[in-house]
């Protein structure tokens, strides 16, 4: 299962070895395994927590945020900070835009939202687990990973070379929307809480997508990153906010 272990290498910081070098159709049909690789941290964060017992709400809080982290490599927050940055200094020009986010080095807009976007993430967080066992934890990198095949697959990319192009060129599109409509009533096993966390989900995705196509024309590594981010922060503050 050679797409299965591209998309756990790709996601995640697993200790995954690829038997060589991946053909490009290979690396797409990965994203058909990018729902299942979210929902498979979902689990391990929820094992965690079970794990922590009763350890104190803050400190359960961090060291799930911390472990989130971990386990993701930071690889969205990174997209996040690179497109936080080139979407304000960028002034709306689309090459421009595109050229700081190619640049490695991280402005204060990229500190500023990282520094609120794990703050909404801990502060929903303690909120839920004050409420008892959380299917958040679940829910949101599960959506949030299966928006990026549906990112992919519904918006073009503009960026050449890279993984990003490998995947949009090769992605299976014939299967991609059996694959996600199985997610999406595997996760209704969880009634109302999986339809809030659906919505927002939905929500966060027509409307960074929309703004994508307006100021570039598509998608790229770093802003399908942003994605991931975004999602996660919206399905967990929505269902803190609902209780």
């Amino acid at each position: 299962m050679i797409p299965l272990l591209i998309a756990l290498q790709f996601l995640t910081r697993l200790p995954v070895r690829l038997p060589g070098m991946p053909e490009p159709v290979q690396v797409g049909r990965s994203l058909l395994f990018y729902p299942l690789v979210g929902l498979l941290l979902g689990l391990a964060l929820l094992a965690l927590e079970w794990l922590l017992g009763d350890t104190s709400v803050l400190l359960k809080a961090v060291l799930l945020l911390a472990a989130w982290v971990a386990l993701s490599g930071g690889l969205h927050l990174d997209g996040l900070a690179d497109t936080a940055d080139a979407w304000v200094g960028g002034y709306g020009d689309r090459e421009r835009t595109l050229t700081i986010m190619k640049d490695p080095r991280s402005g204060p807009i990229a500190v500023v939202v990282l520094v609120l976007v794990l703050l909404l993430k801990f502060s929903a967080l303690v909120a839920l687990l004050e409420q008892g066992p959380i299917a958040a934890l679940l829910l949101a990198p599960w959506l949030a990973r299966g928006l990026l095949p549906l990112l992919f697959m519904t918006t073009p990319y503009v960026r050449a070379g890279g993984l990003g192009q490998a995947l949009a060129e090769h992605l299976p599109r014939r299967e991609l929307p059996w694959v996600l409509g199985a997610h999406v009533l595997l996760g209704l096993v969880f009634g109302w809480v999986a339809l809030v966390s659906l919505a927002a989900a939905l929500a966060v995705f027509a409307w960074w997508r929309r703004g994508l196509l307006r100021r570039l024309g598509g998608t790229t590594g770093d802003t399908a990153g942003a994605l991931v981010e975004l999602a996660e922060v919206a399905v967990l503050v929505a269902l803190a906010l609902l209780g």
